[in-house]
């Protein structure tokens, strides 16, 4: 046992010394990252005891419908938002779906993209209510330069937009645990942003903190750019000022899409979140079933912002940490993350809100892509609002295959997005181009064969339709 604390504490001792010698990052940033390594290196990371968890109780985990309603007075409202600030996590690229910077700009409807989404929603909550809620995005050095150009086009609006990025920390060489910059990767290749546990140290770092705290404000409302789903609720901001909780985390209902998402747990007299990561093996199967861990976290936040100073300067947070092993041109690499959802039992007074589904909407592939392109969705002021016309609560399942994978080819593939207001799933594989004025009904599987180019006509209704070649349209 000694000898393996030894070897740790060299490991660590020749990673600080190679750190130190790194020029293209901060102080603050060496020391949360030695720090984070130091942690990991002394293996604190806590097993859960599987008996121990306990399902939230509605003190915990509040029922949406329970809370009582915003008040109607505009200057009550006004009152309560000129306490808040947005921060949107904007540190993805939008490699995943072929496109090149920022995910946030990628087109979602009507030509906006998510950017200008969030910016139209906020603009319309500042001139209807008289507040003053401002924008903050934090970056990561992958996104910082590409936003800075996107935002000058948002100077004359009445919203204040702050940016500051994210931690930048060096990738760990797996073979001999030494920072991967100092091996001669000077580009960034070399380098990782920590996860979006990072964003309360990195607020605290920036500056920005003080300066909200300086205006008044009080509590952040965190979430990621690409969930159209994620706008401001007066509802919850009111619940949490009354009731002086430092953080309160967004869960919603639990679908067999959403097996692998963190859960809410009470464990130790704290609510706690459980990533399927900590999970022993003999548990995952129940860790995945619907029926014992019923809800899963949005990554919608609602924190304090006194809190959030507290914690940091106190170096409290002491989130679990989440081991990412990637390969940089044939290099065994080590990036080790947090997540902001984690930092929750560290707050005093924390509570989960089971929200409605319609605040969880992420475009994380072109199938979202399609369901908020298309008439499940119309547009109000920035806002993504459900078709009341669609019967099923839940969205239509969609799977398609790898040559819609780039947002270019999706949208070259359709005409016009497809009516599926009737759609219960969606399967298409193969070299599949749909017409325009398509509606889509009930079931439907479209497989083209291999080499053979499959068209669906203009103004064609398919429903409960299982088609694997012309002749059966």
């Amino acid at each position: 046992m000694a000898a393996a604390v030894a070897a740790a504490d060299e490991k660590l001792e020749k990673l600080r010394d190679a750190v130190a010698k790194l020029d293209q990052i901060s102080e603050n940033e060496k020391a949360g990252f030695t720090s984070l390594v130091s942690r990991y290196l002394s293996g604190e990371a806590e097993q859960i005891e599987w008996s121990k968890i306990q399902t939230p109780t509605d003190e915990v985990v509040v029922p949406y419908d329970t809370l009582a309603p915003a008040p109607e007075d505009l200057d009550a409202t006004k009152k309560l938002l000129d306490k808040l600030v947005v921060l949107k996590l904007n540190g993805g690229l939008g490699t995943t779906m072929g496109c090149t910077g920022p995910k946030s700009v990628i087109e979602v409807r009507n030509g906006f993209t998510f950017l200008d989404l969030i910016v139209i929603q906020i603009e319309s909550l500042n001139k209807k209510y008289g507040c003053n809620v401002p924008l903050l995005l934090m970056n990561s050095f992958n996104t910082h330069d590409d936003t800075q150009k996107i935002v000058e086009k948002y100077s004359s609006s009445n919203i204040e937009i702050h940016t500051f990025n994210q931690s930048q920390y060096p990738r760990i060489v797996t073979e001999d645990f030494l920072p991967l910059p100092s091996k001669g990767k000077s580009g960034k290749d070399g380098w990782y942003p920590p996860g979006h546990g990072d964003v309360f140290p990195s607020l605290n770092n920036s500056g920005k903190l003080d300066t909200l705290l300086s205006q008044g404000k009080e509590y952040v409302f965190v979430a990621n750019s690409d969930n159209l789903g994620a706008i401001v609720d007066i509802k919850i901001l009111n619940h949490l000022i009354h009731n002086q909780n430092e953080y309160c985390m967004e869960v919603t209902p639990k679908t067999l899409a959403d097996v692998k998402g963190g859960t809410l747990i009470s464990y130790e007299g704290r609510v706690q979140l459980l990533e399927i990561a900590q999970v022993p093996d003999e548990h995952v199967n129940e860790f995945k079933s619907i029926e014992k861990f019923k809800i899963f976290n949005t990554n919608n936040l609602w924190v304090n912002l006194k809190a959030i100073k507290r914690l940091v300067e106190g170096e409290a947070l002491k989130m679990e940490i989440i081991p990412n092993p990637k390969e940089v041109d044939g290099v065994k690499v080590l990036q080790l993350e947090t997540a902001a959802g984690a930092a929750i039992r560290f707050f005093d007074k924390a509570i989960g809100i089971n929200v409605p589904r319609s605040r969880f909407l992420p475009v994380k592939a072109t199938s979202d892509l399609l369901l908020v392109q298309s008439d499940l969705y119309t547009l109000v002021d920035g806002f993504v609002i459900s078709n009341p016309a669609r019967a099923n609560p839940s969205n239509p399942s969609i799977e398609l295959g790898p040559e819609f994978k780039k947002v270019a080819n999706f949208l070259a593939r359709f005409k016009s997005i497809p009516s599926i207001v009737e759609l219960d799933s969606l399967k298409v594989s193969g070299d599949v181009w749909f017409g325009s004025g398509i509606t889509l009904k009930g079931k439907v599987t479209i497989t083209a064969k291999s080499g053979v180019k499959l068209e669906i006509s203009d103004g064609a209704v398919l429903e409960n339709k299982d088609i694997n070649g012309p002749e059966d349209l």
